[in-house]
């Protein structure tokens, strides 16, 4: 073979090698499930367990080539989430055909704690502005309405404590995007279990069992761990009625799984 042939051989090698290349990182990239929200999405520091965030086991449903990014924060509300940099932090790993699930509601309207408060308007163009600048980058939206809170009224009734919650449901209807309803979904589901089940799934601890709480808490915001794994179930729930294309990736399970019975 001549020098010119050798040439154009080495070429071919070289364009196939970039091309399988190529293919390989197309297969290895991962899509990213971005978190937006807050205290009862969020994780938590050891100093506040068994406080959990549902965006903690939510993050192991899915297959290795799935990541879920969860930068919700304690406190935030949709306004000071923006202030403080952290969506746009989001906007700027963002990568197509990623995802992010918006959730507030319980810090934007708490209107007598001026450092989180957002006006009903300002929540609702900041939910919108959210929605858009995720689209504008090629990736999806899912918005949800804030988890319940767990206030009885009587045995068998939780009362309604999100007064922005049909602000949620405005600007889903008006921006025609993936919406799941947890301020119902929960709300229902907590209220089947009765006061004394469901207060099994939030902070209520009595004095002197655990370390961090020696005093007690009684908190009927925040879940602890059984309450967020079953939060968690019910999202990926909704995501499978809607056959929603996360609901095709999760992991595998384990075969000996399989064997077990209910």
């Amino acid at each position: 073979m001549n020098a010119l042939g050798k040439s154009i051989r080495r070429g071919l090698v070289a364009s196939a090698l970039l091309c399988a290349s190529a293919v390989v990182a197309a297969a290895q990239q991962t899509t990213t499930i971005f978190m937006a929200g807050d205290s009862t999405m969020s994780v938590k520091e050891l100093k506040d367990y068994p406080e959990t965030g549902w965006g903690v086991p939510f993050a192991v449903f899915f297959e290795d080539g799935v990541k879920v990014d969860n930068r919700a924060m304690n406190g935030r509300s949709t306004r000071t989430f923006i202030e403080e940099g952290r969506w746009a932090g989001i906007m700027d790993d963002l990568q197509k055909d990623d995802y992010v699930i918006i959730q507030f509601g319980h810090n934007d309207e708490s209107e007598h704690k001026k450092d989180r408060y957002t006006t009903p308007q300002q929540y609702k163009a900041n939910l919108s502005r959210f929605i858009n600048d995720v689209r504008g980058a090629g990736a999806e939206p899912i918005l949800m309405s804030p988890i319940t809170r767990r206030y009885f009224d009587g045995d068998n009734t939780i009362k309604h404590t999100h007064p922005y919650a049909p602000l949620v449901r405005e600007v889903a209807a008006q921006e025609k995007v993936e919406f799941i309803d947890m301020e119902v979904v929960t709300r229902e589901y907590f209220q089947a279990m009765g006061d004394r089940d469901s207060a099994l799934r939030f902070m209520h601890i009595a004095p002197g069992l655990h370390p961090n709480y020696p005093v007690g808490v009684r908190d009927d915001t925040h879940l602890n761990h059984l309450g967020a794994r079953e939060v968690a179930q019910l999202v990926l729930a909704e995501l499978r009625k809607r056959q929603h294309p996360l609901s095709e990736r999760l992991r595998t399970p384990d075969p000996k799984h399989l064997a077990l019975k209910y």
